[in-house]
């Protein structure tokens, strides 16, 4: 008989509720098989942790003496945008300290950006803040500059439009020279190939219909628990599927929130790539209950089961899958080699596998404990929008 929240939320408030992690219930439904495996596990977490470009942060410093409408606003020299209200700012995980070698085309270190920022905030770090205004009867002060530190904020709330990528590409370079990407350094002639993915214990890879993964679902996000706000931007659940479900390419999205007076700089990181910019490493685990049958197949899934496309990241790839030089499953990935075009290339993650399992550890612990409680989905995420390139226009429709 199929489980409710309900009932398994009693449990776990009771300390009895049974919870594996993803890769854990793997062997338990390979020893005891699904029915018997269903009706003794109740929950099963699932973690990812690499670099997610679509993340920032939104502040509210509060107001200085004379009061100021901040007008433009740095954060230890980063834009942070202060379009909003007069002391509302957000950063975002990809901008660039002013000054930084990124404006340059010249591929150089870059070492710091709003990712940064992010991360010194949750570690307790002073963060210089300026801010200028054109001044306005209610908030006459012009000019700003002073420390700040996340006990300084009203509210520092982490506010990422897009996360936890149901599957992502194999990127390569097929060109002449290196290239320098969102995917790492890229070496010429299929030099080598970069992923990034959890494969078995990512979490809209062990809900690929979005069964229990929705909005409103609690969620840990970089330490603390936060939620499932919307479908992330570029969502598309359209992508090509294997009979299972699992999709074949970069699919499902999540815009998550969360409160960083909560977070630790364990579980979320700036992160800097050579050539190419900044971004934020975010460590993202989502608890699943195993409602049903057809939820424990889903959350069984093993690396050899889910499949990524090989994409030359030397050319455009406006459709990776129908473009692809192959497919490639994560066991292969993660054996440290693959065959491309009849070529051994050594491969490498930007996602970290150790700390996913960390996470997905972390929250079995903190659910088994009764101090995380599951949130059904309010609304579940759509299954037939799909991303579109932008439409290039040379003047206004009439």
């Amino acid at each position: 008989m199929p489980k409710t929240y309900e009932e398994i939320n009693e449990r776990i408030r009771k300390g009895e509720a049974v919870v594996l992690t993803a890769e854990e219930i793997i062997d338990a439904v390979g020893k005891d098989g699904l029915e018997k495996t269903a009706k003794e596990v109740d929950v099963v977490t699932t973690a990812t942790f690499g670099p997610m470009c679509s993340s920032g942060a939104m502040l509210n410093t509060g107001h200085s003496n004379p009061k100021m409408k901040m007008q433009k606003a740095w954060l230890n020299e980063v834009n942070a945008y202060a379009g909003i209200a007069a002391v509302d700012l957000y950063v975002g995980a990809s901008e660039l300290q002013q000054n930084d070698p990124a404006n340059s085309r010249y591929p150089g270190e870059f070492n710091y950006g709003g990712g940064h920022v992010i991360e010194d905030l949750i570690a307790r770090k002073d963060v210089l803040l300026k801010a200028t205004s054109y001044g306005t009867d209610c908030y006459p002060r012009k000019e700003l500059e002073s420390w700040i530190n996340l006990e300084d904020l009203n509210e520092a709330v982490l506010v990422n439009p897009r996360n936890g990528y149901q599957n992502y590409n194999v990127a390569v370079n097929q060109s002449d020279k290196t290239i320098y990407t969102y995917m790492g350094k890229l070496l010429p002639k299929l030099g080598n190939a970069n992923y990034c993915s959890a494969g078995q214990l990512s979490p809209l890879l062990n809900d690929p219909l979005y069964r229990t993964i929705g909005i409103g679902t609690r969620i840990f996000i970089g330490g603390a628990q936060g939620y499932v706000y919307w479908n992330g931007t570029q969502h598309d659940p359209t992508v090509a599927r294997n009979k299972n479900g699992v999709p074949m390419g970069g699919a499902g999205t999540l815009a998550v929130v969360g409160d960083m007076k909560q977070m630790s700089p364990e579980f979320i990181r700036g992160v800097s790539m050579t050539g190419y910019g900044v971004s934020l490493a975010v460590g993202l685990g989502i608890p699943i209950p195993i409602l049903d049958e057809e939820i424990l197949k889903f959350v069984s899934v093993k690396d050899s089961d889910i499949l990524a496309p090989i994409v030359d990241y030397s050319h455009d790839y406006p459709n990776a899958i129908n473009n692809a030089l192959g497919m490639v499953s994560y066991e292969e990935l993660k054996s440290g080699k693959i065959q491309v075009n009849g070529k051994e290339l050594p491969t490498g993650s930007l996602s970290s596998y150790r700390k996913a399992r960390e996470i997905a550890a972390e929250l079995k612990k903190q659910v088994s404990k009764g101090d995380f409680l599951l949130q059904e989905p309010i609304q579940n995420l759509p299954l037939d929008t799909k991303f579109k390139s932008l439409k290039m226009r040379e003047g206004k429709n009439d």
